[in-house]
């Protein structure tokens, strides 16, 4: 449909749509926060599946559309390309608002971990790309392995904040946030919020894919291109609020965490693309390209686990050295995807 316009009228049915994304997400953020308190949910589990799940409506509804219409390479260079750029907004915020180097002042083991498990699982998503995948179940063997391991992921943390296996020494010291707790119950017009909220994520997220669509082919720059770069920045805008408020009010951990947990959920999404997709396993059909943009977000998660592991308050710029990289990393990255598109 979409097609047929001129390619004004679909950047800017693109652009409106991107803006429903921001406004809409950034309530969905707030809401999942409000969710944490009344039901007194871990921080980490929030981050992987409440606050992974809401904010990643926008990734879900261009799953939905692009699978369904026979363009899944435009969905799989979304999820990964969001990947990246939700471990960049990080460094965009850290440069923006802080002063000290963002990783000097975690003391989360747990954060780590979910940096990790992370890895493995894009890790697995670029070796599907280039190794032989079967059909399996309504899906393909390949896929059903990242979701079975999304869910061991989501056990293995759940159950390390149970008990802290160590603590780190040294360094800044962490800040300490202040966590409030009801009394589990939620309230209807919360509910209908977050009802309301979804739906248009959900329907920005069809424009998004249909538009998206019909540019790469008007502009020449494909739909992998077009997926990795352009749509993932769309899909990103509810995480560049949460990570963005977090980090303004100094609660690091949380934006780091929330980064994690989002890319965690979104490489599940995969499943479903491959589950909708008329056609062969997914990840044996989109080529080299989105194996390139899951080793782009391996790359970028791991800069920051170094940072992490580290400590130290090293700054350039007003922001950690880590943040630099990944920053140079990103572009270096979007170069190399602009060749292979």
């Amino acid at each position: 449909m979409f097609e047929f316009y001129p390619l004004w009228t679909n950047f800017t049915a693109f652009s409106a749509a991107a803006v429903v994304v921001w406004i809409a997400g950034s309530r969905l953020a707030s809401y999942a926060e409000e969710i944490a308190q009344a039901t007194g949910i871990r921080r980490e589990i929030l981050g992987i599946i409440l606050l992974g799940g809401v904010t990643s409506l926008p990734e879900m509804a261009v799953a939905v559309t692009a699978s369904v219409a026979g363009h899944p390479e435009l969905s799989i260079n979304d999820l990964l390309g969001s990947a990246a750029i939700n471990v960049v907004i990080i460094a965009i915020a850290d440069a923006v608002f802080g002063r000290d180097a963002i990783t000097s002042v975690l003391a989360s083991p747990a954060v780590m971990l979910q940096g990790v498990l992370g890895i493995v699982l894009l890790a697995m998503v670029s070796a599907a790309t280039m190794t032989l995948d079967v059909p399996f179940l309504g899906a393909s063997a390949w896929t059903w392995t990242i979701l079975l391991t999304y869910f061991a992921s989501v056990a293995i943390i759940a159950k390390s904040n149970s008990q802290r296996a160590w603590i780190p020494m040294g360094g800044p010291a962490p800040a300490m946030v202040q966590t409030e707790r009801h009394n589990g119950r939620l309230s209807r017009s919360l509910a209908i919020s977050v009802g309301v909220a979804g739906m248009a994520i959900l329907c920005a997220g069809f424009i998004l894919a249909k538009t998206a669509e019909a540019i790469a082919v008007q502009t020449d720059l494909g739909t992998n291109f077009v997926g990795a770069i352009l749509l993932a920045a769309s899909t990103s805008l509810p995480e560049v609020s949460t990570v963005v408020a977090a980090v303004r009010l100094k609660r690091y951990e949380m934006a780091i965490s929330d980064v994690f947990g989002t890319n965690l959920f979104n490489v599940t999404i995969i499943f479903a693309v491959d589950a909708l997709y008329d056609g062969g396993p997914v990840l044996g059909e989109v080529g080299d390209f989105a194996g390139v943009g899951a080793i782009l977000a391996i790359i970028l998660t791991a800069l920051y686990l170094i940072g992490m592991i580290e400590r130290r308050n090293r700054t350039i710029l007003r922001m950690g050295f880590d943040s630099l990289a990944a920053l140079v990393v990103y572009g270096a990255g979007v170069a190399i995807l602009y060749e292979l598109r």
